[in-house]
């Protein structure tokens, strides 16, 4: 009996402890299934959080989920934004782009994360491995090339969680982001530039991006910008539609929450006025020195002329390098174009009067004037003198006569022995019957007579004897050098109405 007892006796203290262990383990069980934040006021920040995002009370995977009180309804998220610029890069004109260094910030409440319910009111700061933790909106830039978060040894990333469930979290950021240019006011112009900010996988009725009321964009005081000044800036709040050919946000379809804030940019022109436009002004003088110089010394001349021609490319091909090529017209190009009309009109001039110098025959004038002077060298004409002694040539050699066997005088003239007779020169051999007509030129006004077998003189240019015409006489040396004198002061005046146009429009623009 003995035995048997004490047999039942380790029997049921073995089933006793068993049973304990068990309930021991249960307990234990549910302990690590969902932890207790009863006493979250004595729990570390990291022991905090691990309760917090447990999967028994939080879905990072879910978004926060919000119901009106009157309609039921499930509420979409609310994103606030700020973004503050640390850094501006200048604009790179070639590739469209620009760079920013800012950091973003967003702000939304998540309510499975308050613990002020439990005794708890200060807030939480972690870095990434606070945010890997939690539910964060997927945020893009809309018109990014280029993006990534700053930092050294860890990346900038902080975050902070609010005992009533707000979270916030700013990341530090470089972005290299797509900004269209408009170069027809070029240097004269001014770009905007968009940073535009979407919703990449929740649409307006799960997502709502909102800028902050406070300053909503701002920017570092002691940032400075050398090509530009920053005129001005403004935000909006825009709906980006996504269909099946708009596939801005991968798969899926629907209107997306936007954000962007653009900034107005104004080129700097002191660069360009000391760099462009008072070199090229230089070059363009320079090139009117050909003016003093002879029309006969043409190496100086051509070589001044091409030197400023080539100076003048180069230094234009310099600031427009960086530019993309545009097929239109922009305002620098105006001012170029100008500019090589006048540097080629002086090698043009240099042709002219070079052209003329080399002449060897006076050109009479009617008066010396503009009017007279260039006409007469673009149609030059002979002397009068030697058209008086060409006609008087002609008259002395050829005369009318009906008779068939009447020759010139320079002509040979067989008889009928077969003999030649050789011929006289200025000399007419006519019958005695007919009438005897000579002509006779004067140096300053031309005098036709007929003159009849009884010496009879009938004048017939009587009414321009009466009225006769003065003629002065230059050499081509003296019509060159007036051009050039003339230049001298015509160039510098068509420059400076050239300048006061360009620079009107400039300042209408």
């Amino acid at each position: 009996m003995k035995n048997l007892s004490l047999c039942q006796v380790l029997w049921i203290t073995l089933i006793f402890s068993c049973s304990i262990r068990a309930s021991v383990r249960a307990d234990t069980a549910e302990d690590e299934d969902c932890p207790s934040l009863a006493n979250a006021t004595s729990l570390q920040q990291t022991q905090l959080i691990q309760r917090l995002t447990h999967v028994c009370r939080y879905d990072r995977l879910e978004r926060p989920i919000e119901y009106d009180n009157v309609t039921a309804q499930r509420l979409p998220i609310v994103v606030k934004t700020r973004i503050y610029v640390y850094f501006l890069q200048n604009l790179n004109s070639d590739l469209l782009q620009f760079k920013m260094h800012a950091l973003l910030q967003l702000r939304f409440q998540d309510k499975r994360l308050a613990y002020k319910a439990f005794g708890r009111y200060e807030n939480i700061l972690g870095q990434k491995h606070l945010s890997e933790r939690l539910w964060l909106p997927h945020i893009f830039f809309a018109n990014e090339r280029e993006s990534s978060i700053l930092g050294t040894d860890e990346k900038d990333v902080l975050t902070s969680l609010s005992a009533e469930g707000n979270v916030i979290i700013s990341t530090r950021m470089q972005a290299t982001l797509y900004c269209f240019m408009n170069f027809k006011k070029f240097p004269f112009d001014q770009q905007f530039c968009s940073t535009v900010l979407e919703s990449w996988m929740y649409n307006t009725s799960d997502l709502v991006l909102e800028w902050e009321q406070d300053s909503p964009i701002s920017f570092d005081p002691e940032m400075k910008l050398t090509e530009y000044n920053l005129a001005r800036y403004w935000h909006n709040t825009t709906v980006v539609e996504s269909d099946g050919i708009n596939l801005r946000h991968g798969a899926f379809t629907g209107n997306y929450s936007s954000l962007s804030f653009t900034v107005n940019l104004k080129r700097e022109i002191g660069f360009y006025l000391l760099d462009y436009y008072v070199p090229s002004m230089m070059i363009v003088a320079i090139s009117w020195v050909s003016f003093w110089l002879q029309a006969d010394a043409s190496p100086p001349r051509i070589m001044l002329g091409t030197s400023t021609m080539l100076s003048f490319i180069t230094l234009s091909s310099s600031q427009s390098k960086t530019l993309p090529k545009v097929s239109y017209i922009k305002v620098s190009e105006v001012w170029f174009l100008g500019c090589t009309f006048f540097i080629f009109g002086s090698l043009v001039e240099f042709a002219f009067v070079n052209t003329i110098w080399r002449r060897k025959e006076n050109i009479e004038l009617k008066k010396v004037n503009s009017k007279y002077i260039i006409k007469s060298t673009l149609t030059p004409r002979p002397a009068r003198r030697q058209i008086g002694g060409s006609l008087s040539n002609e008259s002395r050699a050829r005369s009318c006569s009906s008779l068939d066997n009447i020759v010139s005088s320079t002509e040979s003239v067989r008889n009928g022995n077969g003999n030649v007779n050789q011929g006289f020169n200025n000399y007419l051999t006519v019958h005695p019957n007919l009438p005897i007509i000579k002509t006779e030129c004067a140096d300053t006004v031309s005098i036709c007579s007929e003159r009849t077998s009884n010496d009879h003189i009938v004048d017939v240019d009587q009414d321009k004897k009466d009225t006769p015409t003065t003629f002065t006489t230059m050499t081509p040396q003296e019509i060159a050098m007036w051009i050039d004198r003339r230049s001298r002061f015509l160039f510098p005046t068509m420059f400076l109405a050239f300048n006061a146009l360009y620079w009107t429009f400039v300042y209408i623009l």
